[in-house]
């Protein structure tokens, strides 16, 4: 799944980070002798100068002395597993700050296994790792326990995506929405139309998504730069150009935006802009997509040397990853494909695929890596379950234009490939 959907489930968690008046830092010397939990990791120096990160330091500082004080104050505990979850976000620290949660976590349910909070978190925290199943199951029992609580549901409808429950997700999307209209809500609507190949409707919803935000916040930011992403992919790319640099205005450090805009370039032929962009993206967070996306531009511009180097470093990063507790065979496979390392490729493509064999993007990714090893007929096996939902995926559909040429089917591919020219006439080679 993307990643501008799957390492934004958090939305519903954030709570407002209370400044305080103490510049208190926790003494890492001092507290990892008695403090039972990971300590708050130190944001690299373009993060640290956002205006969060003193009221950061100090909240962790005051719940950790709280922990410290009673190993069994439940309430603390779930606060800092909040903070460490949104710094996650913030840092793309997510091999420190996931397993780190998790044993914040577990250690509540350890105390009270029917903690609604404890399990509805975990749950989430599963998503990001993209251990859907489990996401889903943790998810059930929280629902079980708090009905009416709005979040769980967006847990549930996230999993059941993930999972290609399509019209599962919808339902748990419209009970969120009943209980608790808003930008947590509006985003999932979004998606699920995009799923459902109504890309207009899509952008409509995350409008409202944008509205409902406070601007500059995390979550508005993600937003923003998600409806930027869904005119990118349908071609308005003016648009989407302005929405990133309105995103950056309010929230400078964000480096998705500064991504967005590199992608922007990119589709213009703009590669030496686009990778300077990247470039600077990459200072402000350790997100593999964003190298994945430089080695794209060093491609186009002809530095295929290059290009391989920034792949096999993301290959690197993914493994590590991968270390942490997360699924990461979809991203591999992509990226493998990109080196043209098509058996490693169709080795983590298929090991995806037995996780969540009715998903449209895990099936179209088996489908593409099929057609680069020369097997069309296997591939449109796959990519006939991709195209299932009716997707107006530009990028999916020119792939299946191709294996439909490619098995001799030339009318129907010549539609599809004149489908997706239709929707975003920027598409790159592939």
């Amino acid at each position: 799944m993307k990643q501008s959907f799957i390492t934004t489930i958090f939305l519903a968690l954030v709570i407002a980070i209370t400044s305080c008046n103490s510049a208190n830092k926790t003494n890492t010397k001092e507290t990892t002798a008695t403090f039972p939990f990971a300590l708050l990791k130190e944001r690299n120096s373009l993060l640290a100068k956002a205006g969060d990160w003193i009221s950061v330091q100090n909240k962790a500082y005051e719940i950790c002395e709280k922990i410290k004080r009673d190993s069994n104050d439940i309430k603390s505990k779930l606060m800092l597993a909040q903070l460490y979850m949104q710094e996650a976000r913030i840092t793309g620290e997510h091999p420190y700050y996931y397993p780190a949660t998790l044993t914040i976590l577990n250690s509540v349910l350890k105390q009270s296994p029917d903690n609604f909070e404890a399990l509805a978190f975990k749950s989430s925290v599963q998503l990001s790792l993209h251990h859907f199943s489990d996401a889903l199951i943790t998810g059930k029992k929280a629902v079980t326990i708090n009905p009416d609580n709005a979040f769980i549901y967006g847990v549930l409808c996230d999993a059941n995506v993930e999972l290609g429950n399509y019209d599962e997700a919808v339902k748990m999307s419209d009970k969120m929405q009943s209980l608790r209209p808003g930008l947590e809500s509006y985003s999932r609507a979004s998606y699920l139309r995009e799923i459902y190949g109504n890309n207009q409707a899509a952008i409509e919803a995350m409008k409202m998504a944008v509205q409902a935000g406070l601007p500059g916040s995390e979550e508005a930011s993600w937003a923003g730069n998600t409806m930027s992403h869904l005119l990118e992919n349908t071609g308005d790319l003016e648009h989407a150009e302005e929405i990133s640099n309105i995103v950056l205005t309010q929230r400078p450090s964000y480096a998705f935006a500064t991504d967005a805009l590199g992608r922007i370039a990119l589709a213009r032929g703009e590669y030496d802009k686009a990778i300077q962009y990247f470039e600077t993206a990459i200072e402000g967070m350790p997100e593999f997509s964003f190298y994945e996306n430089m080695a794209e531009a060093y491609a186009a511009k002809g530095n295929q040397a290059k290009a391989t180097e920034i792949y096999k470093s993301v290959i690197t990063m993914l493994n590590e990853d991968a270390q942490s507790g997360h699924y990461a065979d979809l991203e591999l496979a992509n990226v493998y494909t990109k080196l043209g390392d098509y058996d490693n490729a169709l080795k983590h493509a298929q090991i995806e695929y037995k996780r969540r064999p009715a998903n449209i993007d895990v099936n179209s990714v088996v489908a593409w890596v099929y057609f680069k090893k020369g097997n069309s007929a296997e591939a449109k096996k796959y990519m006939d379950v991709a195209l299932r939902m009716g997707t107006k995926n530009a990028m999916i559909l020119k792939k299946a234009g191709m294996i439909e040429i490619a098995l001799n089917n030339k009318k129907s591919g010549e539609v599809l490939l004149a489908q997706a020219q239709k929707i975003n006439p920027f598409l790159k080679e592939i």
